[in-house]
This record gives structure tokens, sequence and C-alpha cells, in this order.
């Protein structure tokens, strides 16, 4: 049987007597196996059918013929085909009554396309493959230095390197090759070699600024002579992914040694550092950017310097927190508004059944986490807050303490893992809960919100767990020592709070837990065990939330109704600003809220995206914990 296959195989691919080489070569060797079969040789039989292959056969017919056509290529026809095309189209012009045929020459030979063509050939032709380097002096020493000659093409991209001057010597050195750039992907120019000449010019003594002025006013080639460096740092870390935590513009930075290499990055950018070796400055590019070329970005050592001179250098201001408002603060503002029904907040337009303040009933279940009351905390004392510890001056602890960059790796949910906690921020009158209130009352079978805790008393008709979980004074003081909660404030003289611990019941039940909070609580929620993706909810224009504000209400246990006048829509687009400034880096999403029904659906998808599509997390949430 196996004599059978190898004389179909053979047959199908068989050469011409005078064929030799590898062919015949390959014959033998399965020859060779198929005696080893007979003789029941372990592999034998997978070695025979990769042997025995059709396209293996091809492939090498394939070999041979470029081997032959090396060993014997053809010689150009004529090497001036260009010279041809040229006496040809001027003897077609010459015509008193050129043919169609002659004139649809005529425009095919004087195509661009057909001419580079051309050009080619004639270069290829003549072995016109790079520039003639000058011949080598008849005197030179045997102690002369090797020194490299380096012939680059000048184009619309930057060379990427940075000279410096040893100011003992006179000489010029190559301070670092940027990767990607065209000295990077040449190969024949690296840090530490000594400049000699650029384009015959001798360039010791000179300033760096004028071998720089050299380089601008060359056009086409740019040669150098070099003397190489012998030893060549190996650059051996892997890449590194980081989060931009701050903004940086290498044109304001007085310290950076080049400030034309250098890479402008905002707060949020997802950075590639390639190469670390500077422990000052790090060569890094932007993800999904299209230049290849890297730039400079200073190293966490050089922040930490200049923070460290910065921090120095301000006057003493004692560190202050956010803290609640008393009873007293909001007490008489919340009378006043009971009477009056006019100060309340988008968020607030809602319908809410009169069962409680906390949530709504529909088709059986109970939408919780819908609390009226810390809302309307959250309006009141937003102007009278002292600042939080993200927006203390210099010498507070967040700044001092503060990231340039923040690790990250790219993760994949597993199906399996919890759901991912999804977080959505906005400054108040953007629709931020009203949003987050449509997206449970769809499917609120998937998601949900945690139930808050309060102190206050349990009302008639409520249930514990489910609009609120009722807890005494002391306990909840307790769960505030042990740091349970990631917002909690105090309203008409009771504690309400919502805990960390309830967030986590809605993801081990394999709901995904939505909740709104104010910027500074991120960090609380911002940890390994929730993996929180965050949503910015960014207000339209102050014409568009005019057209979409015009009369907003919502009932509760009362008929509440909101006036919006222009200076309302102009503080909520400057605190939407401050609040983007300031926080952007933790954003993972944003959505304009322009158009409500618009808005969910960019919501569903974001939250789809967040659950089944790889995002970059922090490097922290992988590593394990401390014992």
């Amino acid at each position: 049987m196996w004599q059978s296959v190898e004389e179909e195989s053979m047959a199908q691919s068989a050469y011409d007597d005078n064929d030799a080489g590898l062919a015949q070569v390959l014959a033998e060797v399965l020859e060779e196996v198929r005696q080893s079969i007979d003789r029941d040789i372990n592999g034998a039989d997978l070695l025979h059918s990769l042997l025995s292959a059709p396209w293996l056969y091809s492939l090498l017919r394939v070999y041979e013929c470029l081997v032959q056509h090396s060993q014997d290529a053809p010689n150009p026809y004529l090497p001036y085909s260009t010279r041809l095309s040229q006496e040809i189209t001027a003897s077609v012009r010459g015509l008193p009554a050129p043919s169609s045929d002659a004139q649809e020459l005529y425009i095919l030979l004087k195509s661009p396309h057909m001419q580079a063509l051309l050009s080619a050939h004639d270069s290829v032709a003549q072995r016109d493959y790079g520039p003639v380097l000058p011949p080598l002096p008849d005197n030179l020493s045997d102690n002369e230095e090797a020194v490299r000659i380096v012939c680059l093409v000048k184009n619309k991209q930057p060379l990427g390197a940075t000279i410096r001057k040893d100011e003992k010597t006179g000489n010029i050195f190559i301070a670092r090759v940027i990767h990607g750039g065209l000295a990077d992907r040449s190969g024949l120019l690296n840090s530490g070699d000594k400049l000699v000449e650029v384009n015959g010019q001798k360039v010791r003594g000179m300033q760096p600024e004028h071998v720089i002025n050299i380089l601008v006013r060359s056009q086409g080639n740019i040669l150098f002579k070099v003397i190489p460096n012998s030893t060549q740092p190996t650059n051996s870390q892997a890449t590194l992914y980081v989060r931009a935590m701050v903004d940086y513009s290498p044109l304001q930075d007085p310290a950076i040694p080049c400030p034309d290499v250098g890479m402008a990055f905002s707060k949020g950018d997802l950075l590639e550092i390639v190469d670390q070796r500077d422990i000052r400055w790090w060569q890094a590019r932007k993800l999904h950017s299209a230049s290849l070329c890297c730039g400079l970005i200073p190293s966490t050592n050089q922040f930490r310097h200049k923070q460290r001179e910065l921090w120095w250098s301000q006057p003493y201001q004692a560190h202050t927190c956010i803290r609640p408002l008393s009873a007293d603060d909001v007490g008489e503002e919340e009378i006043t508004d009971k009477i009056k029904c006019t100060e309340t907040d988008e968020e607030d337009f809602e319908f809410v059944s009169e069962e409680g303040e906390n949530g709504e009933h529909m088709q059986g279940l109970y939408i919780a986490g819908f609390r009226h009351s810390l809302r309307v905390w959250r309006r009141k004392s937003y102007s009278k807050r002292k600042p939080s510890c993200y927006s203390c001056s210099i010498s507070s602890c967040h700044n001092t303490s503060a990231n340039l960059y923040e690790e990250v790796v790219h993760y994949q949910r597993h199906i399996d893992d919890p759901p991912r906690l999804i977080v959505l921020i906005g400054p108040s009158g953007v629709g931020v809960n009203e949003l987050r209130r449509r997206l449970i009352k769809i499917n609120p079978n998937t998601y949900q919100g945690p139930v808050s805790y309060t102190t206050r008393p349990q009302n008639m008709g409520e249930k514990n767990g489910r609009e609120y979980h009722f807890v005494t004074k002391e306990v909840f003081a307790y769960m505030v020592v042990n740091h349970k909660f990631y917002e909690y404030e105090e309203h008409n003289g009771h504690m309400y709070g919502t805990s960390l611990d309830s967030v986590k019941d809605v993801l081990d039940n394999g709901k995904i837990c939505v909740i709104d909070i104010e910027p500074h609580c991120i960090q609380s929620v911002r940890n390994k065990m929730l993996k929180p993706y965050i949503i910015y909810v960014r207000p339209p224009s102050p014409e568009g939330m005019r057209q979409t504000r015009k009369d907003p209400h919502f009932l509760a246990n009362r008929y509440i109704k909101r006036y919006f006048h222009d200076k309302d829509f102009e503080d909520i687009e400057d605190v939407s600003r401050a609040m983007e400034a300031k926080y952007r880096q933790f954003f993972d999403c944003v959505i304009v809220n322009e158009d409500l029904q618009d808005s969910c659906m960019d919501l569903f998808t974001a939250i789809q995206h967040a659950q089944e599509e790889p995002q970059w997390i922090p490097a922290s949430w992988f590593t394990p914990d401390r014992t």
C-alpha cells in the first residue's frame, strides 16, 4: 500500500531526467522513510506524509529555480531605458498626425508611474544602488581610529538623534538615538559615537546649535563621519505600558535636554515606554499613534526630583479634608426648600413611587440605591465643603505622593469572574442619576445598585435591606472607623452611607453594580476587588442644555420642580470643565448626555465593552496582597 502511495506521489511531481538537486535528495529520503515504516519505526508514518506532500515538491522546484537564477542572472537588454523612452516620446510628438496607438503610447510613457518604473530599471541595470563613498587616504596611520561613514537620505521624518558637546575636548558626541527615528532604523548611528564631520564640515569645537543648523540646511543626502563607540549599552528592560496621571509639555520644561524631541502628553494617555536606560529621561510613544518615532518623557526619578524642589519652594499650608456638614448647616435651608419647592437637582428628575425615598417598585422587583437624602446633601453642601485631599495645595498629602505614571496591563475579564463595577461621574445637573435609573429600570435582572446604610428610624412599609440597611449610630460609627464606606454623609441629623461590601454583594450575585459618586470618592472604589470601569457623563453645550431642560421635574412624596437659568447652564459647564481637568486620568469612557435616549444606548454599549472587551487596567490590581 505504501509503495502505491509513493508511486502516485512521485508520478504527480516527477521531474525530467535532466533535473537534479534537492528534489532527487527528497526522493531518496522518501525511500528511506518507506523502509523505516516497514520496520515499524515510530514517527515514520507522519514524516512520510509530510515529505510526500505535493506542495513540498512545488516549493522545492521554485527554490531550485531561484538558485539557478541567482547563479546565472539575466543581463539587462538596455541599461538606459529612460533615454529610449524620451526618444520615443520626442518622435511621437514630432509626428504631424499621430495614430491613436501612437497617442496611447505617448500617454503611457509620460505617466509618472511608468517613468518611475523605468528609472528603477535603469538603477538596477547600472547597479547604482547607493552613494559612492570617498576613497580612503593613502597616508592612513596604523593608530588611526576606525571611522564609519554614514549616508542618510533626508525626508520629512525626524532624524531622531540628539548631540552633546564635551566642554573639555570640544568633541561632539551623539547623546541618544530616539527609537523609531531615521537614525535608529538605519542601525548605523548609536549613542556615544563621536561626530567628526557632517557633509564634509568638521564639527569639533562647534556648538551643538551650529551642528543642528548644518543638518537643517542640508538637502537630500546627509553624510556623517563618525568614530563608533566601542561599548554599546544594551536595553534589557521589557517594554512598560503606563497611563499618564498628569499633563506634560516639553516646551514648558526647562530641564529637558532637547525640547524638540520631547513628547507632550495629557492625563489619561496610554504610553509605551521602550527605553529606560537613562535615569532621568525615558523614550516612549503613545499607544495607537500613527507616528513610529518615540519622544523623550521625564522618568519617575526626574519627576520626584522636580516634585521635591517644588514642594520645598512652597510655603507651608495645613492639610484639610472634606468633612460632612452638620444638621444645623443644612437643616434651615432644607425647610426653606420644602416650602418653595424650587431648588433641586437634575439628578432628581425621576418618578419614584410613594413607597419611600430610596427606590422604586417595578414588576415585583425593588430598585434600590436612589437615595434622595444624600443627593440633596450633595447639592446643598457643595459650595460649603472644605477642599478634599485631591484639591489641596501642593503641600497636601495627596500631591506629595502623586505619581507621574501608573503602570497598566491588558486585562480580559474571564466569563467566570465577577462583573466589573460601573461608576458614573458627572456634575450636578447633567443627568447622571437619571441615566443610572433608566439603565436599572430597563433590565433590573442584570443591573442593580447597592443598598445604602442609615441611622434614621425605619418608616412604615419599609423593609430592612431593601430601602436601607437600618443600623444604630454605634454600628455606623464602627463602619466609618474601619473604612467600610466609600461615601457617607450626615443629613437632617441622620447618617447615610454606602458600603463597599454592599457593592461586592451585588457583584458576587452575578449582577452588574452601577453607582454614581463624587469624583473625590474615586480612590475609595478604585481597587483590585471591584475593578471599576469609570464613565464620565459630560454635559452638552449650554444651548443643548436649554433645549433638553425646559421643564424638568420628578415625583417623590411630593411634587418638586426645578427651574434652570442661563447662569445654571454656565455653572454646569464650568464645573464639568474643572472636574474633567482634575480627574480625567481616571476616566475609562466619556459620554455626552445631549439626548437622554441616545446617551442610554451609549451607556449600554460602554458597559458591554467594559465587561467583554480587553481593557487597560492598573497593574497593581494583579499584585498579591501583602500579609
